[in-house]
């Protein structure tokens, strides 16, 4: 699920302050604790080669973030693909990988113990 800024419903409009709010935006529960992430990615980036061997060699811990700047596109388990740009909210579900068509600078929200194993996975392939 991706949303542009101004496509989030305004809450509140007043003078000096709007609030924007997309309720329904995935679902936390039973995660436990989350971590704040934030990525700068270059322009050709594919996680896909460093998520081998994992559970549909996917990521599969779910993300809320906000990307600040460029664009990215995000493969799903079933194969649908969406892309992500600059001023995007979104929610990757378990199952995808990206790959980054201009350098980009997201901002992630994750299960730290889901995404801990998925980026130690991948600095084990990485060879670190």
């Amino acid at each position: 699920m991706r949303i542009a800024k101004d496509k989030v419903p305004i809450k509140i409009d007043a003078p000096g302050a709007k609030a924007r709010q997309k309720t329904g935006f995935g679902d936390a529960s039973g995660f436990g604790m989350m971590s704040g992430e934030y990525f700068s990615l270059g322009a050709g980036t594919d996680i896909a080669p460093l998520l081998q061997g994992l559970e549909g060699d996917l990521c599969q811990a779910p993300h809320w973030g906000y990307l600040i700047e460029g664009r990215v596109v995000v493969t799903f388990a079933d194969g649908t693909r969406e892309t992500a740009a600059g001023g995007d909210l979104f929610y990757w579900p378990p199952g995808h990988t990206v790959r980054v068509e201009q350098d980009a600078e997201v901002i992630l929200f994750s299960p730290q113990e889901e995404h801990g194993r998925v980026m130690d996975h991948m600095l084990r392939k990485m060879g670190g």
